[in-house]
């Protein structure tokens, strides 16, 4: 019989986390709390006809619910689908098209996302954030294999929605290797779970990753503002941070500005995007501790990569592969390149997705021959670490060479005046296109764009350096705090257009 989560999770639970499960509102919920409020929560979606195949669509900040109607859709055989709250309701109407859930748990008084979600024809429960949902009739969607655990949606880096199925085998498999291999992760460690919950990262590796292995967990519904996270740090006593680098970056600024973030944190793992180097440094210096890179995807359930310790890690890097994996890097034409030259990454193994939810078109699409194509631009070393140069739909061809915005960006925040960068490629006459910068400046710093042209050609090849340099206050960001380089793209193309 296959390993399940709610086998593993639930009587771990009942043995080893005690009076410390869950950190909530200033206060740590013992075991028993939360198995009652899982117990509850499987009534209630057992009475309205939640069975097996089902999807329950959390529309939640983070909160005990999440956790808790978890196990209770799993203990019923069915599964869970976390989507942003914040989306809007058009954008969450097409998402449940694909989803065809059971039905919708929403926070008590989003009354007219209710009566959108009710008038498309779903049903909804509304709940307060640490207790039971109501009673509910929910109406069937088509059943799916029981094996399926959350179906995560994800737009990646074209904007159209997809569907991405993690089996209980899946995140089993994710998060217990992950816990083995980072060597600075300890038994008696204390997670801060602050990402969102419908990003595989937050939701995998911040909440459930502490439940498979039994370390508790400190629970913030969402990071900003930042004074929320660094509370919860000091006073439940966190050790391990889980987060993307514009959470690292609002988190050392908090503290550089005497936020008091306590003694306790020792270990950042970060993800979901590139980080500036410059962090580490700035860590050390006012929090005395270090970060480790890793990658993923949500199709990995998600993480692929990750430094395994500030011993052995290399900075620049996300690390080696975790074991499990088998990687290939192709170049364009199919042929597996060696350790140091540039190719599109193709994985398989125990954490990867088997396809994308009723979507067999985009399934063949990405998956061949069991490997599925991850879509980024890597780099290995003779070591096996490994370098991320970029999404492949992100490389610019500039006088038929191929740049790498994130090679770029990491040139251009090694200037002390910069804090963030962002690279994309504009159309030119001559070379089909060029790089365009766009910079955030560390507060009360000033750097001209000249002086950051210069600065580039001191590092860089002539054709990666960007010859034009935007100085902006904030760039357009995912919910999980990723830069999305095509909207600063399609910005560019409608300044294009009005310019004439």
């Amino acid at each position: 019989m296959k390993e399940r989560l709610e086998s593993l999770i639930l009587p771990r639970l009942k043995g080893e986390l005690n009076e410390r499960t869950l950190w909530w509102k200033g206060q740590w919920w013992s075991s028993n709390r939360f198995l009652d409020l899982v117990q509850a929560c499987e009534e209630k979606l057992l009475e309205g006809g939640f069975g097996e195949g089902q999807r329950l669509v959390l529309l939640l900040p983070n909160c005990p619910l999440v956790l808790a109607l978890s196990m209770a859709a799993w203990k019923l055989n069915g599964a869970v689908a976390p989507l942003n709250l914040q989306s809007g309701p058009a954008a969450l109407v097409e998402n449940l098209q694909v989803l065809d859930p059971w039905g919708v748990v929403l926070p008590t008084g989003m009354d007219s996302l209710r009566e959108a979600i009710s008038s498309a024809g779903y049903a909804v429960a509304e709940s307060a954030l640490e207790e039971p949902i109501p009673p509910v009739c929910g109406k069937p969607g088509q059943p799916d294999t029981p094996d399926t655990a959350v179906v995560f949606s994800t737009s990646g880096t074209t904007g159209t929605p997809k569907a991405v199925i993690i089996t209980h085998g899946n995140l089993i498999d994710n998060t217990k290797r992950v816990f083995e291999f980072v060597e600075e992760l300890r038994k008696d460690d204390v997670f801060l779970n602050v990402l969102p919950n419908f990003h595989t990262l937050g939701y995998s590796v911040s909440g459930i990753l502490p439940l498979t292995i039994g370390l508790p967990q400190a629970l913030v519904p969402g990071f900003m503002p930042p004074q929320n996270a660094v509370e919860a740090i000091r006073e439940a006593g966190v050790t391990v941070m889980v987060a993307v680098p514009t959470m690292v970056a609002l988190t050392l600024a908090t503290a550089s500005k005497g936020a008091d973030i306590g003694h306790s944190l020792r270990v950042i793992i970060c993800g979901g995007d590139r980080l500036n180097p410059q962090f580490d440094k700035r860590a050390r210096e006012s929090m005395n501790l270090s970060i480790l890179e890793g990658y993923g995807l949500t199709e990995c359930s998600p993480v692929v990569t990750v430094n395994p310790s500030l011993e052995k890690r290399k900075l620049g890097t996300v690390g080696p592969f975790l074991p499990g994996y088998e990687y290939k890097i192709l170049d364009r034409d199919g042929n597996q390149v060696s350790a140091g030259q540039d190719g599109v990454l193709w994985v398989k193994g125990p954490s990867v997705t088997p396809g994308y939810f009723r979507n067999p078109e985009k399934t063949a699409e990405r998956f061949k021959g069991g490997w599925f194509n991850t879509g980024d631009i890597v780099r290995t070393d003779t070591d096996g670490f490994v370098t991320i140069l970029d999404r492949d739909t992100d490389i610019l061809i500039v006088g038929g060479f191929n740049v790498y915005p994130q090679e770029v960006e990491r040139a251009l925040q090694e200037h002390p005046a910069i804090h963030m960068a962002a690279v994309i490629g504009v159309q030119h006459p001559v070379s089909g296109e060029i790089p365009k910068a766009f910079v955030i400046l560390k507060e009360n710093e000033s750097v001209s764009q000249k002086e950051l042209v210069q600065f580039c050609k001191e590092k860089l090849a002539h054709y990666k350096v960007p010859r034009k340099i935007e100085f902006v206050s904030s760039f357009p960001l995912s919910p999980a705090g990723k830069i999305l380089r095509r909207k600063l793209r399609e910005i560019e193309k409608q300044k294009a257009v009005s310019e004439g």
